[in-house]
């Protein structure tokens, strides 16, 4: 017999498609949903792309209204798990016995802070969350000078849109910006489409904030270097990581080394699934959280019809998908990343239009790489699984 009373923790993405999964496999039971946020589900992704071009009314980030016909308690966090008694505690006092549960809890946005107040200073803004979206939009109406720290795709991200609506902008970057993530190849053709575009450098290994006095609204930050040499700027941004949401977790017993780990179905235990940024899952290379939006669908997808289905549901088949746009280019990756080497060419080149390529790994597997040129994701993966010699645009 099957869960009668399913309760999801976590309102976003991870959340809203497990909510949905188990409804389309036909769980008609009881279906609650607790959110610290008090609005609907939104995509992340568009907060560091479009949403920060939108005009006055900021719609990218709004998603399709929910069929999931759940219970939603939303603005209220989780507080700890009882897992031998199967009852959720919210921060608000209220228990949630279950059934089953699912752990959907994201992850938030690491802080750098200010010296020796870390992780709490608010001359430092983030983008994780919609409200951090709005507060990024207003600040930067003014066209303010801007530093983002950071050199991952979220902070080039955010430094092409400051770039866009007419900031003079400063990049700090431990590496060159992207390499971490895309490799070095990919990396130049991007880093050099972000010079061309205004955007300023500043490597370093460490990063500092300190504020000049008069807060956020009256004073400006200082970021200082490992050289000791200091950045000043009426508005910083940090994007310098995240961190799963799993401190409400700590005495559940659920948690392996800090972890919140599940299996290929995304199972913790039978009667508890988790997906999305805050759970580490099994990939063809290792445990692994992977915070991608993609990621997060299809864990969601995988671990709800584990939990009505035990082992009879299918292993999670995970397959790597990344996307960015920034300074002019649009990137669409399906394999795992970071790529090293040049690629085979299948059609164009990044520096000069269009382009599409393909990089072999040695476990036999590949990783296809668009540059803006549409093409749809169930063809780019057909690319990366294909043996070079067979790849081609009309494959």
């Amino acid at each position: 017999m099957g869960p009668k009373r399913i309760v999801v923790v976590g309102n976003g993405i991870a959340g809203l498609t497990a909510s949905d999964s188990l409804r389309a496999a036909g769980f008609d039971g009881e279906l609650t949903i607790v959110g610290d946020e008090h609005h609907a589900p939104y995509s992340r992704p568009a907060l560091s792309k479009a949403a920060l071009l939108d005009s006055e009314d900021m719609t990218s980030h709004q998603l399709p209204a929910a069929t999931h016909e759940a219970h939603e308690i939303l603005g209220v966090g989780a507080a700890r798990l009882d897992a031998g008694k199967k009852v959720l505690h919210l921060d608000d006092g209220t228990g949630l016995p279950f059934d089953g549960l699912v752990i959907a809890t994201g992850s938030r946005a690491r802080r750098l802070g200010a010296a020796g107040n870390p992780g709490n200073y608010d001359g430092e803004l983030t983008l994780r969350t919609l409200e951090d979206a709005l507060a990024l939009r207003r600040r930067l109406a003014g066209q303010p000078s801007v530093v983002v720290i950071g050199g991952g795709a979220l902070g080039m991200e955010i430094a092409s849109g400051c770039l866009a609506v007419g900031c003079e902008v400063t990049l700090v970057s431990q590496e060159l910006p992207l390499t971490n993530q895309l490799g070095p190849y990919l990396s130049g053709v991007f880093l050099a489409a972000a010079v061309r575009h205004g955007l300023k450098l500043a490597p370093s290994s460490a990063a500092q904030l300190r504020s000049t006095g008069g807060g956020p609204a009256g004073g400006r930050t200082v970021v200082t270097l490992a050289d000791g040499s200091s950045l000043e700027a009426e508005l910083v941004v940090s994007a310098v990581g995240d961190v799963p949401n799993t401190e409400w977790l700590a005495s559940s017993g659920l948690l392996t080394g800090g972890r919140l780990e599940v299996d290929t179905r995304g199972r913790v235990r039978p009667d508890i699934i988790a997906a999305g940024d805050v759970a580490a899952f099994p990939t063809a290379r290792g445990i692994q959280r992977v915070p991608l939006w993609t990621s997060a669908i299809e864990q969601s997808k995988a671990a709800a019809l584990a939990l009505l289905g035990g082992d009879g549901a299918p292993a999670l088949d995970f397959k790597p998908y990344f996307w960015t746009e920034q300074f002019g280019l649009s990137l669409k990756a399906s394999g795992f990343l970071p790529l090293a080497g040049a690629p085979d060419y299948l059609d164009g080149d990044p520096h000069d239009g269009p382009s599409l390529m393909r990089w072999s790994h040695r476990e036999g597997s590949g990783t296809a790489v668009a540059i803006n040129k549409r093409i749809p994701i169930p063809k780019l993966r057909r690319l990366s699984e294909a043996a070079p010699e067979v790849a081609s645009p009309a494959a």
